[in-house]
């Protein structure tokens, strides 16, 4: 088999792909989702322009593939954390460690869902919005137990107020290290929740 065959070429397709991803997020993070075309996208990623259409559609499929990815990690993270927490104030650290990681990690990709999932068309734009409830409700009934004291809506407001501290990275560099920028935005989401965190080593066995 010949190092041209189209089973060659399938192989790479995986990296080519996520190349194509990678240059949307940074152009899309820097210049806005109208500003670039398919042929900026596939000259950041070296790609000739045509070959950005043998992975994607249009431009639009590049962005619902970016969003989809995103919130697909906070998603599986949740789902593991939920499901092997010993306890609810451990799976909340969990879920707030998770999403801090998510927020440093894909800081790109995350500031291009919050810029950017209006551009989506409308069926994407609220299925996505429908997974985010979802993610945001995973966090509400782990923190329901742990504040009595806070009414439903509290509880809500509680959650949105610890993930927008996390995700205040996301709209400036701080020039922290990670290290010191993940204490950081852990504590601080912690006091948004109004539950002591449990220490690093307890959460999943780190």
């Amino acid at each position: 088999m010949t190092a041209t065959s189209p089973a060659t070429r399938r192989r790479r397709d995986p990296e080519r792909r996520e190349r194509i991803l990678t240059a949307a997020a940074e152009l899309t993070a820097r210049r806005g989702f109208h500003a670039i075309g398919m042929a900026d996208i596939g000259a950041e990623a070296g790609i000739v322009g045509s070959g950005v259409y043998r992975h994607f559609e249009n431009k639009d499929a590049i962005l619902v593939a970016l969003l989809d990815r995103v919130m697909a990690r906070l998603q599986d993270g949740a789902a593991a954390i939920l499901a092997a927490g010993p306890d609810d104030r451990a799976t909340l650290s969990g879920l707030v460690r998770d999403h801090v990681r998510v927020a440093i990690e894909d800081r790109t990709v995350l500031a291009v869902y919050h810029r950017e999932v209006h551009n989506l068309p409308e069926e994407d734009r609220r299925r996505l919005r429908r997974l985010q409830r979802h993610y945001l409700e995973d966090w509400v009934h782990v923190l329901s137990p742990l504040r009595p004291d806070l009414a439903d809506g509290e509880l809500r407001l509680a959650v949105h107020a610890a993930i927008g501290a996390v995700q205040s990275t996301l709209f400036f560099r701080s020039g922290l290290a990670p290290e010191r920028l993940a204490a950081l935005l852990d504590e601080m989401a912690h006091a948004c929740l109004g539950v002591t965190p449990t220490p690093p080593a307890s959460v999943n066995g780190e």
